[in-house]
């Protein structure tokens, strides 16, 4: 019995996630999922929740449009780091890459990453927009 209202809770926390997620563009992650799981399931919703919301929260906002221009209107250096890892957005990049604020929205940065343009989130260096 408690395997299935844990189930049934987990499936009503997804699809409260999924608006959220829709409504705001972005989910607050494991703190917000355990706050909404424990409103609609209690200390064992609360659990759930938390895992749910851990999944959901790497969900990442696209840059603004102005943000994406000064990426896309700057020259490219010469020389471009080269990591092993895939660039895609949602996955942090390594500290060691030197990123370049950007003047009229300092809640972002970028950096040539792999011969892309990448916009990244200078405090978690998470991956936010890639500029074709």
């Amino acid at each position: 019995m408690q395997t299935k209202l844990i189930l049934i809770t987990a499936a009503m926390i997804g699809s409260i996630a999924g608006t959220a997620f829709a409504q705001e563009g972005t989910v607050t992650g494991a703190a917000g999922g355990a706050v909404t799981g424990a409103i609609v399931g209690g200390p064992v919703g609360a659990a759930v929740g938390g895992v749910v919301g851990a999944i959901a929260g790497t969900a990442v906002a696209p840059p603004p449009p102005p943000v994406v221009t000064y990426v896309r209107q700057q020259p490219v250096p010469a020389e471009t780091v080269i990591i092993e890892q895939r660039v895609a957005v949602g996955e942090p990049i390594p500290p060691q890459v030197v990123l370049t604020p950007i003047p009229e929205d300092p809640t972002y940065s970028y950096a040539i990453v792999n011969n892309q343009r990448v916009i990244v989130d200078p405090q978690t260096y998470v991956v936010v927009g890639v500029v074709e």
